[in-house]
């Protein structure tokens, strides 16, 4: 019987670092046959084919980055996988894997996996995670979900995975929503039936620049007239609460919504922003009024990606809210 074909593109990160000779932190090193060969088992699970895309630590991952990795993907299914896995590391895995989201338009799954520990250290997990990400992509099961998150065995929509601890191997959750499923005895189990997909608009042009303000007590907001000067295209602002500012970070907001789209998420890590709780200066209906987009549960850092690829595709400004407030909403 012949066994379903899986492509797994490395990108760099944790899973493939090992210390240079000289001693001094891990760094990129193994390519994608030699962490495909690492893994007991796996070519047992199916043809495996391995490609190196990039050698890079996460950190230095960017929108162009990506876009090459998506159309490496398409080619492999268009090629006959099953289902493709990327590698990568962990610091940026729930923004990668989100902008892979916004495109991702065949049925067949992308995973994306990689470590928290590297592999010459007890207890490395990147080999476990590479496996259960490519059983994950052979299951019946995971298609028709977009991109997904495996690692720890437990399976994460794209749209709603975080990172929520710097260095435990316990470190990928996906909050109020919950996870998809887990991975048991080598098979993939869902909690969740297959979410309505949602694409993007084609991009135009190159991703565009995106700031990202925190809003901090006795912050007035003036690194928000820098981004702009500086040729920032949009401002997502990580918002106390339930998508609050100071009353002269709104002031701000209110003359620079005029130039640019603004968006505001909230900074908690959890719930979502309100829309009519709150009426102060500075509030989610003040700043609604004032010309801002309130993004529900979608996190800031996600919040990023969105708007940057809504104006990459050249969409309508007047249209940005419908698009914020459907990526925002956890039913669709």
């Amino acid at each position: 019987m012949n066994k379903p074909r899986v492509a797994i593109g490395s990108l760099g990160g944790t899973i493939s670092m090992t210390p240079p000779d000289s001693g001094g932190g891990a760094v990129p090193t193994l390519g994608a046959e030699q962490l495909a060969a690492s893994v007991p088992g796996l070519a047992e699970v199916a043809e495996l084919t391995a490609e190196s895309l990039l050698q890079l630590p996460s950190a230095s991952l960017t929108a162009a980055h990506l876009g090459q990795c998506l159309d490496w993907a398409n080619a492999q299914v268009d090629a006959g996988a099953a289902g493709v896995v990327l590698t990568q590391g962990t610091d940026t895995i729930e923004e990668s894997a989100y902008y892979l989201d916004l495109y991702w338009q065949r049925d067949e799954p992308l995973i994306v996996t990689g470590a928290m520990r590297t592999p010459r250290v007890a207890g490395a997990d990147g080999p476990a995670n590479l496996l259960a990400a490519v059983r994950t992509a052979i299951a019946p099961n995971s298609r028709s979900r977009g991109v997904l998150v495996v690692m720890n065995d437990t399976i994460h929509s794209a749209r709603w995975v975080r990172k929520s601890d710097a260095l435990s191997v316990e470190t990928f959750a996906s909050g109020d929503i919950g996870v998809q499923g887990r991975v048991v005895e080598g098979v993939p189990n869902y909690f969740q039936r297959p979410p309505t997909r949602l694409l993007a608009p084609a991009a135009k042009r190159p991703f565009p620049k995106i700031a990202l303000l925190a809003a901090a007590m006795g912050d007035d907001g003036d690194l928000a007239d820098a981004a702009v000067a500086a040729g920032y295209e949009g401002i997502v602002v990580s918002a106390f609460g339930a998508g609050h500012v100071s009353a002269a970070f709104a002031d701000r907001i209110e003359r620079l919504s005029k130039r640019v789209p603004i968006l505001i998420a909230t900074r908690t890590g959890g719930g979502r922003t309100a829309t009519n709780t709150y009426g102060f200066a500075g509030s989610e209906i003040d700043l609604v009024r004032r010309g801002a987009l309130l993004c529900e549960w979608l996190s800031p850092v996600k919040a990023r990606l969105l708007l940057g690829s809504l104006l990459a595709s050249g969409c309508a400004r007047e249209d940005f809210a419908e698009w914020v407030s459907r990526w925002g909403k956890v039913c669709v």
